[in-house]
Formats: structure tokens, C-alpha cells, sequence
């Protein structure tokens, strides 16, 4: 089918995760990824990617915390925090897992409370640990912890779930994650995030921090076939005639950056009709191209779980070009690094 084919809106269904029916936050899209480069905030394909599928939140009231990590051979460790008076997280119980050896021995489970702090049975505290972190999945491979996340998707028919990490998050430390494909159409399958540590590692979950990402994918079958040649000089004329297209269509930051907003009314123009927002938003980027993704999305920045107590330093994102304005000593640096111009490129 060719770009003239209509597309209905689909319709996918939460619920709640029953071990903690309605805590956490509501699945939701977020078009801008943290310390993307300064190009990469005006390409629209980029963008694309970023709002591809919904964030998924862990079962967290606010004032609630937890870490978990690998410690090698077979050994894991649960932390649970609290943080009721919004001043300072406080650890609450820890439990730490030993797994068998091999196919052989005993699961082993050890809860620890923490003085000054409420105690319960260790039952409760281990019952409590489930919630977030599916206990059955622990090694497997070695050093897997499979995160809950707080709300559930029932899809329409023919149509699956993905559960992915958080795309376009490119800062580090990033933990790998196994890919999951679901048939949540029949099967009412609960989110979960299955991500692999090395032996020393931890995630660090927190209410506002999504745990990963899903998307939507019919179940249907793809069938690829090579070209004809009439076929290939139609796409290699169409190429053309996009490149001439985008070039007499220049934009210029005041950074000194060029980008073409060709693409984005192309996209927009074949798909009319669609969601009126994301139109609005698209003409609102174009006709004001050097706002900042701050303000074009006023929400939390979004992060993934920390895998290392101490992340490797942040260095300030590459630049494609630089502004040819007099810049002030002590203003900030037009590169976007955050620090002042003497401390980044002024620099001798």
C-alpha cells in the first residue's frame, strides 16, 4: 500500500498491576531524551525515535525508593527506602538472595532491618521485594533482575507488545536489557523489564524514573522482494527530488547550526488529519527553531535505571558548528555544555 492508505487510531488498554493496583505513574511519551547533541534536537527522525511506544513508571509512591544489584555468583541484594518527610531517603530493610549452585541446593533469603527504623516480619519485607522484582527471574541468565512496572497493556487482536529499554537515552552508565515480545491481545501478560548486571552492578529506581519503554507491532507476516529496475529509477528520482526539495528549505540556528524542516511538512502533509497536538507542537518547533527542548516540552527529564554507584563524568555533547557572535567571558558557552565560556571553549 502506498502513502495514500488510511490508518485508524488504535486502542490499547491499561490496567493496573495487582500486587500494587493504581501506585505509580501512568505510562506516557516523552519526545526529547536528555543530552541528546545539538543537531540531534532537529532532526526529526531522531524525534520520531525518542516518541516511539510509552515510558513505563515502577509501582512507587513518591516518597518510596529501591536498589538492587548483582554481587556475583548467584548473590543478590534488595534495598528498600523511604523517604516520608521529602528531606533524606533513609534504608528501611535489605534482603539479599542467594541463589543454588548449579541445579542443586536451597534458595536462600535473608532480611535485614535497619535500627530506628519500623520493623515487620521478614515474610511481609520479602512479600514486599516481589512487588518491584520478580524473584523467579533471578539468574536467569547470571545476573538478570526483571523490574515490575506499575501499569499493564491489553492490545487489540493481532497486535503485541514489546518491552524495550528507553530509546535514545545515550548517556552512560546504560545497563543492557533483554527484548521482550509479548501476544498481549489473549494473553494478559504484567510489564516487566528484564535487565542483565555484571557481578558489582545495581539499578537505582526511583518513583519518577521509568524502567523502560513499550511499543505496539501488528503480528503479521513481511515478505521482501528485490526491485524491478523501474522500480529503482522511480526511488532514485524520488531522492533527488527530496535533496532539491530540502535544500532550498535552510534553516539556520543561532548557533550556527543548518537543518531543513523539509521533512517534518512532508510528514506532516501526508499525514493530515492526524493528532492535532503533535501538529501544533511540529509548527510551533519550526516557526521558532533555537527554543530549547525545556521549553518545548515542560516535563521531568527522563532517566534510566543507574547501574553504577558511581557514573563514569558527563562530557559536554559534540557540536557541528559554533556561533560566529562575541561571547562574553563569564556568559555561558554557545556549545550548549552548560559551563561558562571561559571554562569551556574560551579556554586559551
Amino acid at each position: 500500500m502506498r502513502g495514500s492508505a488510511k490508518h485508524t487510531r488504535m486502542e490499547v488498554q491499561l490496567f493496573p498491576n495487582r500486587r500494587c493496583p493504581g501506585v505509580g505513574l501512568k505510562p506516557r511519551r516523552e519526545s526529547q531524551r536528555p543530552l541528546l547533541p545539538q543537531h540531534a534536537r532537529h532532526c526529526p527522525v531522531l524525534e520520531a525515535g525518542s516518541t516511539l511506544g510509552f515510558l513505563v513508571y515502577p509501582p512507587l509512591q513518591p516518597s518510596e525508593a529501591f536498589h538492587v544489584g548483582y554481587e556475583g555468583e548467584g548473590r543478590y541484594r534488595f534495598v528498600y527506602l523511604m523517604n516520608p518527610s521529602g528531606r533524606k531517603w533513609k534504608t528501611v530493610f535489605a534482603v539479599s538472595v542467594a541463589l543454588p549452585v548449579g541445579s542443586f541446593g536451597m534458595f536462600k533469603e535473608e532480611v535485614t532491618f535497619m535500627p530506628g527504623m519500623p520493623t515487620t516480619s521478614p515474610d511481609v519485607a520479602v512479600e514486599l521485594m516481589g512487588r518491584f522484582v520478580v524473584g523467579e527471574d533471578l539468574g536467569t541468565p547470571a545476573g538478570a533482575i526483571t523490574l515490575r512496572g506499575g501499569w499493564n497493556f491489553q492490545t487489540q487482536a493481532g497486535w503485541d507488545t514489546v518491552y524495550s529499554p528507553v530509546f535514545n537515552a545515550i548517556e552512560r552508565p546504560v545497563a543492557p536489557m533483554l527484548v521482550v515480545r509479548v501476544e498481549t491481545d489473549w494473553y494478559a501478560h504484567e510489564s516487566e523489564f528484564r535487565y542483565v548486571l555484571q557481578p558489582g552492578e545495581r539499578l537505582s529506581v526511583e518513583h519518577s524514573m521509568p524502567i523502560g519503554q513499550v511499543f505496539f507491532v501488528p503480528r503479521e507476516p513481511v515478505t521482501l522482494r528485490d526491485c524491478s529496475e523501474r522500480e529503482l529509477s522511480t526511488i532514485r528520482q524520488s531522492q533527488e527530488r527530496f535533496s532539491d526539495e530540502k535544500a532550498l528549505l535552510k534553516v539556520t540556528t543561532p548557533y550556527g547550526l543548518p537543518y531543513s524542516p523539509h521533512y517534518l511538512r512532508k510528514s506532516r502533509s501526508q499525514n493530515a488529519g492526524g493528532d492535532q497536538s503533535a501538529h501544533e507542537e511540529t509548527s510551533a518547533r519550526e516557526r521558532n527553531p533555537e527554543t530549547s527542548p525545556a521549553e518545548q516540552v515542560p516535563t521531568e527529564s527522563v532517566r534510566i535505571p543507574i547501574v553504577q554507584t558511581v557514573p563514569a563524568p558527563m562530557t559536554p555533547a559534540p557540536q557541528t558548528a559554533m556561533t560566529t557572535r562575541t561571547v562574553g567571558r563569564n556568559e555561558p558557552c554557545p556549545c550548549g555544555s552548560g559551563k561558562k565560556y571561559k571554562k569551556c571553549h574560551g579556554q586559551g
